[in-house]
């Protein structure tokens, strides 16, 4: 087991006794009321699901596990002489709760980097799709044919305890991270640059790679750019219809590469 999955399984323990006590002791405590307007206008405004990497006010703007915009671009880490954060401190945040160093960041870009072989068959099941085809629905199949490759389904399958599945879905999530950058840069070149590909750079941070694999190998400021972009807009509460969908159908024990691409559409 990687440190990272280790320290995340610390605190998930945590997080359960914690779950558990709030359940035992303020379970019966009501949340509110809702209207049939509500009901009938899709739960909009109804507070419906515990949710805590993010929160979203319309006045204030996002907040990640507390953090501002212009907080989290002030106190992630940052890639080597860059100015924006890394996507990667980010998500240790998220996960953690924890404002990450470098070495933290560093970690999950390793992991992250470990993890980004895509498999033949998708690039296959890529190219047999008309280059005009969408590339939303694109990205969505090409995440459902790498689920030939989940580390999740394989152990459900299996009879993997309940209370251990956790683990086999932390490896299909880090796995998809780490190739979607891969899928997403191919999907563009196919589209609009008739297939000319450009491979990964292993020496780039996640977002760099990304912008890399666009196009923009040399252009430092797309890069920095991408950094941003993709840091802020990383999550965003929970409960819209993408997200949502992701945890709903995550919740049926579906795998993350069928939840994911269930979001995806």
């Amino acid at each position: 087991m990687s440190n990272l999955k280790e320290k995340f399984e610390g605190k998930g323990l945590k997080v359960r006794e914690e779950v558990q006590d709030i359940r035992k002791n303020q379970g019966d405590v009501t949340l509110g009321e809702y209207t049939i307007g509500q009901a009938y206008g899709g739960m909009k405004g109804i507070k419906g699901l515990v949710y805590e990497p993010s929160s979203l006010d319309p006045e204030e703007g996002i907040r990640f596990r507390g953090y501002t915009i212009p907080e989290v671009r002030e106190k992630l880490p940052k890639a080597e002489g860059g100015v924006e954060p890394l996507p990667e401190g980010l998500f240790y945040l998220m996960l953690m709760d924890d404002l990450p160093n470098n070495s933290d960041a560093k970690e999950v870009s390793d992991e992250w980097k470990k993890r980004s072989n895509v498999p033949k068959h998708v690039f296959n099941t890529l190219d047999s799709l008309p280059p005009n085809t969408h590339p939303m629905t694109q990205f969505s199949l090409a995440i459902l044919s790498m689920q030939t490759e989940s580390v999740f389904s394989k152990a459900y399958r299996d009879g993997a305890n309940r209370t251990e599945l956790w683990k086999y879905m932390y490896e299909d999530v880090m796995n998809l991270i780490g190739r979607l950058p891969r899928v997403a840069a191919y999907i563009y070149r196919r589209t609009y640059h008739n297939g000319d590909h450009i491979e990964p750079n292993p020496h780039l941070d996640w977002a760099a790679n990304f912008a890399h694999m666009l196009g923009y190998k040399d252009n430092e400021e797309f890069m920095r750019l991408m950094r941003l972009y993709l840091t802020i807009h990383a999550d965003h509460e929970g409960g819209n219809v993408s997200a949502h969908t992701v945890r709903l159908v995550g919740s049926s024990l579906s795998d993350a590469y069928y939840a994911y691409s269930a979001g995806m559409g």
